[in-house]
């Protein structure tokens, strides 16, 4: 069979990597597959700065149609992100019966089943390995070496930017954005760093794997979606006193059917081993019928790692397309027919324990009145931390509760209720605790 020609969309940090790895590699992969793996075409619109790389430049073009029009080109690349014009993009290829490899969770997230029916209806795959968690092949995993299970959960510390911030604040007491400036002055966090630190990044990435989980279409912006950008100090000192550390936790499970997708900071025991994922390392944790808990680790984003998931994904098209398979697999691994729309489950009825962190005045019946409100609410308190001092009884003082298992729609009320007291100084803080992670 002759080389395998293919096209790349987007020529910066993780497209220069592709490159790289196809051509340091290229022995390695002819070896593998029993075929080359060449590209043919690079497009962007920036085709003069150095990547680093070199590369012959009747390979590079300006212009998409270059790629799309040219009929020994079998497989595109889409490394240009976000919404448009990737998404265009990824549908014309499509429509010219060209295979996907993307790294573009954002556009999966939000268009992932009109780009899935596009590429059912024109018989060629869609591979996406590099959306979730860079270099770990764990979509890879649940697609194929771990299809025969039912899966129960995905839970996962899967933003290297928010877990490099939450590592340093507990290590060295710091505040938030004390650590976000030193995250960005080393590189690890964008000067706008808001789909990182809020979360989004994060939640694309979950209803990715809550679709391949669970086999079903979910709306993204239904998942909850809360970031770490009002984690203090405070709180870290306060989960680390009860046994646990804060990690930023995209959370799917699926229960008397009903999928929970949630995005938040979240109280980790110590003895857990996802408390011990530090620095921008991700980790994802899934749950089988049959092989029970599994945990995936590595770097969660960079150059190499990245291009290593896309190249893998590469290769595996080359030997179906080598053995004259056609389309394989389906992208979400079920077939299409067989993907439904299970009902998420509300974010009131979710069941937790939870860390409430009050900022109070320092006089006597403040902790009656907490109390009460709670118990008003079938809110019950498992353990508690004050703070006293003597400079002033109008100085606020923080009061940290660890509450049983509670409804959040009922700590909402409940706290709601609370923060219109006169004694309560600032908005009070809440974090859950997921004390079991199966």
């Amino acid at each position: 069979m002759s080389d395998i020609k293919v096209g790349l969309l987007g020529f910066g940090n993780i497209g220069a990597g592709v490159v790289k790895l196809l051509r340091e590699n290229a022995d390695l992969i002819r070896n593998k597959v029993g075929t080359g793996i060449v590209l043919k075409r690079i497009v962007d619109l920036d085709i003069t700065t150095d990547r680093g790389v070199t590369v012959d430049p009747g390979v590079l073009s300006t212009s998409a149609d270059d790629l799309f029009n040219d009929p020994e080109i079998s497989v595109v690349i889409e490394l240009i992100g976000g919404y448009e014009p990737a998404k265009t993009f990824v549908l014309k290829a499509i429509e010219k019966g060209k295979n996907i490899v993307t790294a573009n969770k954002a556009l999966l997230a939000l268009h992932g089943d009109e780009i899935y029916a596009a590429a059912a209806r024109k018989g060629v795959e869609i591979q996406f390995e590099a959306a979730v968690g860079g270099g770990i092949p764990v979509l890879t995993a649940i697609k194929s070496n771990l299809a025969a299970n039912n899966f129960g959960s995905v839970i996962g510390i899967m933003n290297g930017t928010c877990n490099y911030i939450l590592t340093r604040m507990t290590q060295e007491g710091a505040d938030f954005a004390e650590m976000l400036a030193v995250a960005q002055e080393l590189g690890y966090a964008e000067p706008d760093p808001t789909f990182d630190i809020e979360g989004v990044d994060t939640a694309h990435k979950l209803a990715i794997l809550v679709s391949l989980c669970f086999g079903t279409k979910i709306d993204f912006n239904s998942i909850y979606t809360e970031g770490i950008s009002r984690i203090s100090g405070q709180d870290v000192k306060f989960a680390n006193d009860f046994g646990y550390r804060i990690k930023l936790l995209a959370i799917g499970k699926l229960s008397d059917g009903q999928v929970e997708a949630r995005v938040h900071p979240t109280m980790i025991p110590l003895h857990n081993p996802l408390s011990e994922v530090n620095g921008v390392f991700n980790a994802i944790r899934l749950t089988g019928d049959f092989v029970g808990p599994v945990m995936f680790y590595g770097r969660g984003a960079g150059q190499n790692p990245t291009a290593s998931a896309i190249v893998g994904d590469l290769i595996g098209l080359a030997r179906s397309m080598k053995a004259g398979a056609g389309r394989r697999m389906a992208p979400l691994g079920f077939l299409d027919a067989e993907v439904k729309t299970l009902p998420l489950k509300p974010m009131g009825d979710i069941v937790s324990k939870y860390m409430l962190r009050f900022s109070a005045l320092d006089k006597p019946g403040v902790l009656a009145a907490i109390a009460g409100a709670l118990g008003n609410h079938g809110i019950s308190i498992e353990s508690m931390v004050q703070t006293t001092h003597q400079d002033s009884d109008a100085t606020p003082v923080p009061i940290v509760i660890k509450t049983h298992e509670a409804r959040e729609g009922s700590i909402q009320a409940a706290l709601a209720e609370i923060d219109r007291m006169d004694i309560i100084c600032e908005k009070t803080v809440f974090i859950r605790i997921e004390d079991n992670l199966e």
